[in-house]
């Protein structure tokens, strides 16, 4: 396993120690990413050996991946490694299950991570802002850990967020408005607090959980890159975390040569700044008004990470789409009643997106893609149903 060997600026590329816990670049106010020494790792030799230590462990989860990761005791609840479930209806699609993970999405990994490393440097209290499902997610490590978790999300979250941020003992604050005003809320008490911030992208470690999806995707493809990668795109750190894996990849030479996947940012019509921002050829976006899905997770309007995703979308020769929900809402209902998979809205966005590239001829149906499902639908079943007009009837057999 490797030692951190610097923390550097995503922007610019200022290094700091990660002796002691960082938040921003304090030059530039960039995030940090995490930087290793991999040249030990180099080769088939150490790839072989992720997949043969996994072998041996009860569950290794995303934790196989170990040898890529900061040198600590893994915190785990037995997060990552989720299902690659091959479509039965399309030929080259494969649904990257996220709902499988603890506390049902893809939010385990990078929390999990983050409070690792919170343990490791003896914090007691950390702060986040929540869509939704990083509030489950943080309020289940943090108490795993022993650390008290402070957490503001919107009232009108899934309720199932709410149930289980209470259930595992968090501090939980309910904010008329959106996770941009429940991230204001957390910057502006945290020093008073004594809160430690983990906000995306306000701390390097989710960004490594995060990266494990990369890695995972590959592996389970035998270790070739697919065609593209379809990507619910809230805040954004799992592509920002991916594609940081992608690099890795490459220069541990455990990839097989080729191009990289073109990474698809899938948003909701109803609150789409990343691709607003990147029709329009912008550098960064601007704040979306009025932000309104019910794919609560897209609910983001101004991401943090949002120049360097825009980056990564050129890089690859990706796209940014936005979605109508009531496009949303068809997809989720028809994988579900022909796939078997309930997805949440954010994963309906994917299958979406992905039915929306075929019919302009962007992709081909024999293309190898990959669409992240990034949380179970199951636990959006209140907003879901009032989508649908659902109700409980009132009499039974």
């Amino acid at each position: 396993m490797p030692a951190i060997k610097l923390l550097e600026c995503s922007r610019c590329k200022e290094t700091v120690s990660a002796e002691t816990p960082q938040t921003l670049c304090p030059k530039c106010k960039g995030a940090f990413y995490v930087r290793y020494d991999l040249t030990p790792l180099r080769g088939a030799g150490a790839r072989d050996a992720v997949v043969q230590g996994a072998a041996t462990s009860p569950w290794p989860g995303m934790w196989r991946y170990r040898s890529v990761l900061p040198t600590v005791e893994p915190l785990t609840l037995g997060e990552g490694w989720t299902p690659m479930l091959r479509s039965r209806r399309h030929p080259g699609v494969f649904l990257k299950e996220e709902g499988a993970n603890p506390t049902g999405s893809f939010k385990a990994r990078g929390l999990a991570l983050a409070v690792t490393m919170a343990r490791h440097y003896g914090l007691h209290k950390l702060a986040v802002p929540s869509a939704g499902n990083a509030a489950g997610a943080l309020a289940a490590y943090a108490a795993a850990a022993g650390i008290e978790a402070h957490i503001f999300m919107p009232r009108d979250v899934p309720f199932a967020n709410y149930v289980e941020a209470v259930a595992y003992g968090a501090h939980v604050t309910l904010v008329n408005g959106l996770i941009s005003d429940c991230g204001r809320m957390v910057a502006e008490r945290k020093d008073a607090e004594g809160w430690f911030d983990v906000s995306t992208l306000k701390e390097p470690f989710r960004v490594e959980g995060k990266k494990t999806m990369g890695y995972e995707l590959v592996e389970q493809l035998g270790w070739e890159y697919p065609e593209a990668v379809f990507y619910p795109t809230g805040g954004g750190v799992g592509l920002i975390g991916m594609w940081k894996a992608f690099g890795e990849l490459e220069e541990l030479g455990w990839v097989r040569p080729g191009k990289r996947p073109r990474m698809i940012a899938v948003q909701s019509a109803g609150c789409a700044p990343m691709a607003r921002a990147f029709d329009s050829g912008a550098e960064a976006t601007e704040t979306w008004e009025n932000a309104s899905t019910f794919a609560s997770g897209l609910r983001v309007p101004k991401p943090y990470g949002d120049s360097i995703m825009l980056e990564i979308l050129r890089e690859s020769g990706g796209v940014a789409l936005a979605i109508p929900d009531e496009q949303i809402l068809d997809s989720l209902k028809d994988w579900a009643s022909n796939e078997g998979v309930f997805l949440s809205p954010e994963g309906a966005a994917a299958t979406a997106a992905y039915d929306q590239l075929i019919a302009a001829g962007s992709l081909k149906p024999t293309d190898r893609v990959v669409l992240f499902n990034t949380g179970s639908g199951l636990k959006y079943t209140d907003v879901t149903a009032a989508a649908m007009h659902l109700e409980r009837p009132a009499q039974a057999v």
